[in-house]
C-alpha cells in the first residue's frame, strides 16, 4: 500500500466538496473494487472520501411505478428488501447472487455501476429495467450511463446519489457464473414493460449491451419459442481462459430463453 489522506464526509454536500477540491481523491463506497485496485497500485489518490456516513444514500422506497434504491445500499439490503421482493423481485434475486456473503454485505449498488466491471451483475438490470442513475448534479439514462470498458458517463468529481428503476410487468435475470469469483461468464435481463421488451447482457463482450432482434421477437410474442434461432455474433464477445466467445454465443442464447420463462412463471431460476 502507498500513503494517503482518509476524511469521511457527514453529507453529501462535503462529499461532493471535497471531491471537487482535490483532483486525485477518490470515493469510497464498498471498497469491494477500490481497495484490491489500490493495492495493486493501479490508483494511487492523495486522498480517500469515504461515503459510509451517509446514511441518507441507503434508502430504499418505492412509489408510483418506481424503486428507488440509494447508490450506498449494499448488496444483501437489495436482496432482502422486502419493497424490493414485492415490486423487483427478479432484482433482489440478481443482488442475492453477487459474489459471496462477504462482497454482499459491503459491496453496494452506486459503486458496482461507477466501476462497470464487464462481468457484473448489476449493469444487466439496470440496462434491462431503463432504469435512471441520479447523481449529485443529474439525471443520466441506462442507454446513455454505461460507454465502455469500465467506463461511464461519470465526470470524475460526479457521484452516484440513487437509482430510480421503473417497476416492469414481468422481468428475470439469468446468470451462468464462473464457480470461484461467481462473476457471469454470460448473464441476462429480460424485462416486459407495456409494448417495450428490453433484453441485456453482461459477462460475454467487452461491457453491458442490448439485443434489439431478441426484444423485438419478444415484443411480438413473449415466450421462450420466440427466441428460437436468433443468434449472438461469437466474433463481438470475450474470448479467454474461462469460456470461448462461441460458448459464451451459445449461453447467452440459452440464457434468454431462460430468463423470459422465469418471467412468466415468476419463479426463481435455480
Amino acid at each position: 500500500m502507498f500513503a494517503f489522506d482518509y476524511v469521511r464526509p457527514r453529507s453529501l454536500e462535503e462529499a461532493v466538496r471535497l471531491r471537487r477540491d482535490m483532483a486525485d481523491g477518490l470515493f469510497l463506497a464498498g471498497g469491494m473494487t477500490l481497495i484490491p485496485v489500490l493495492k495493486q497500485r493501479l490508483a494511487m489518490p492523495s486522498v480517500l472520501i469515504d461515503l459510509a456516513g451517509l446514511e441518507e444514500l441507503r434508502a430504499i422506497s418505492a412509489e408510483a411505478g418506481r424503486v428507488t434504491v440509494g447508490a450506498l445500499a449494499r448488496h444483501a439490503s437489495v436482496a432482502d428488501s422486502p419493497l424490493i421482493q414485492t415490486h423487483l423481485p427478479a432484482l433482489a434475486r440478481l443482488a442475492g447472487s453477487i459474489g459471496d456473503p462477504q462482497v454482499r454485505n459491503r459491496g453496494t449498488i452506486g459503486g458496482a455501476l461507477a466501476n462497470n466491471d464487464p462481468v457484473a451483475d448489476y449493469p444487466a438490470a439496470i440496462l434491462g429495467l431503463d432504469a435512471s442513475i441520479r447523481t449529485d448534479r443529474r439525471t443520466i439514462g441506462a442507454d446513455s450511463f454505461f460507454t465502455g470498458l469500465f467506463a461511464t458517463a461519470l465526470e470524475p468529481d460526479e457521484l452516484i446519489t440513487h437509482v430510480e428503476i421503473p417497476v416492469p410487468e414481468a422481468a428475470a435475470y439469468a446468470k451462468f457464473e464462473q464457480p470461484a469469483s461467481h462473476y457471469a461468464l454470460a448473464g441476462v435481463m429480460v424485462a416486459r414493460a407495456a409494448e417495450r421488451v428490453r433484453v441485456a447482457v453482461t459477462g460475454a463482450g467487452p461491457g453491458v449491451f442490448r439485443v434489439p432482434a431478441m426484444e423485438a421477437a419478444l415484443a411480438r410474442s413473449f415466450t421462450p419459442e420466440a427466441l428460437d434461432g436468433i443468434a449472438i455474433p461469437a466474433e463481438t464477445l470475450n474470448d479467454d481462459l474461462h469460456a470461448s466467445a462461441a460458448y459464451r454465443a451459445h449461453l447467452v442464447a440459452v440464457l434468454a430463453k431462460r430468463a423470459v420463462a422465469a418471467a412468466l412463471t415468476s419463479e426463481p431460476l435455480p
